[in-house]
């Protein structure tokens, strides 16, 4: 088990309360990540991005999609088949799987498709007005509440 002091960190940073568990998550997690099912993530605008995962086999109706706190969840299951199939070759898996994606704050998911066997899941992320920068202007002029009145005291 591998740790790491993040203190250091600390003294130039506010507000960071969150990357310490985000870092160890990314740590601690198995280094036998499951491969099944393929899938991507693309940037497709500055704040737009776009994860497809390879599901042949599976219809919509197979496929779940679902946001929880701040997690993206993809699971699917096939429905059994009523006939029995007797294959000599079985190369399309359609075992059941379930795929988190972690999101980052303010991180949305816009829609989902489901087009020539890959499922599309738009994400889009919207800063707050108040969490945008902005610029401060640095003023030269004395307030009045800055100012110590120059009358003499006797």
């Amino acid at each position: 088990m591998r740790s790491f002091d993040f203190a250091p960190l600390n003294r130039a940073s506010i507000g960071f309360d969150q990357i310490a568990d985000l870092m160890d998550r990314a740590l601690t997690t198995d280094v036998a990540q499951p491969s099944y099912p393929p899938y991507n993530i693309e940037k497709t605008d500055a704040d737009a991005y776009r994860i497809s995962i390879a599901v042949a086999g599976f219809s919509e109706a197979d496929l779940n999609v679902e946001v929880k706190e701040n997690g993206l969840i993809v699971t699917a299951k096939k429905a059994q088949d009523v006939e029995e199939r007797s294959y000599l070759h079985r190369g399309i898996a359609t075992r059941a799987f379930e795929r988190r994606f972690t999101l980052a704050d303010h991180v949305r998911v816009t829609g989902a498709s489901h087009v020539d066997g890959m499922l599309h899941i738009d994400l889009q992320r919207e800063v707050p007005e108040a969490l945008k920068p902005r610029r401060i202007e640095i003023s030269t002029k004395r307030t009045k509440s800055n100012l110590v009145e120059d009358k003499t005291v006797n």
